[in-house]
Parts: C-alpha cells; sequence; structure tokens
C-alpha cells in the first residue's frame, strides 16, 4: 500500500523557517514530486513542483523563499520555508506520482503567527 507522510510543519512567528518532508512508502516516486496548500476558507493551490529532470516551478506568493528538493532514490521531497508569513498559514500536502500513479499525503499544518 502506497502512503505519503508528512511531516515538520508547526508553529512559527513571522519571519522564521519550518522545513517540511515526505517520504513515500510501498512504491517508488517517479518524476514528479509537488507540495500544495490549503488555506481555511480557500481552494487548494501549488506551492512548489520539481521534475527529476531538475525543473522547478514556485507559486509567486512564495518565490525566493521557499526552496523544493526531491530526491527519488531517498524517495523523499522536501520544502524548505524561510521568512515566513502569516498569510503562508495553512495545511500543506505533498503530491507525488509512485509507481505510475499519483498520490497524495494527509497534510501538516504550517501556522505562522504575525
Amino acid at each position: 500500500q502506497v502512503q505519503l507522510v508528512e511531516s515538520g510543519g508547526g508553529l512559527v512567528q513571522a519571519g522564521g523557517s519550518l522545513r517540511l518532508s515526505c517520504i513515500a512508502s510501498g512504491g517508488n516516486m517517479g518524476y514528479y514530486m509537488g507540495w500544495f496548500r490549503q488555506a481555511p476558507g480557500k481552494q487548494r493551490e501549488m506551492v512548489a513542483v520539481t521534475h527529476t529532470s531538475g525543473s522547478t516551478t514556485y507559486a509567486d506568493s512564495v518565490t525566493g523563499r521557499f526552496t523544493i528538493s526531491g530526491d527519488s532514490a531517498k524517495n523523499t521531497v522536501s520544502l524548505q520555508m524561510n521568512s515566513l508569513k502569516p498569510e503562508d498559514t495553512a495545511v500543506y500536502s505533498c503530491n507525488a506520482i509512485v509507481n505510475g500513479r499519483f498520490y497524495w499525503g494527509q497534510g501538516t499544518q504550517v501556522t505562522v503567527s504575525s
């Protein structure tokens, strides 16, 4: 059974940093990995995605502050978040292709206080 499990969320003050990690079990991560987030009352949005080709895409709101890194050999994808803002508060979920299918993690809460 394939599972994606996130860790690293929590409460941080504005300007602080957090590092989220996602590890896949039950299969091998493929060429695509990403992080998405959903704030209360808002639609889920893409934060950052990466491909094993090396290409990455970031949401405009996080460019320059967040860095995604994927390691398909270790079945992990991480999101380094710096200079956090209250508007970054959301549930963050990883998304990846594992054994040729898309899977989602259960999400981890990130709360940024002002």
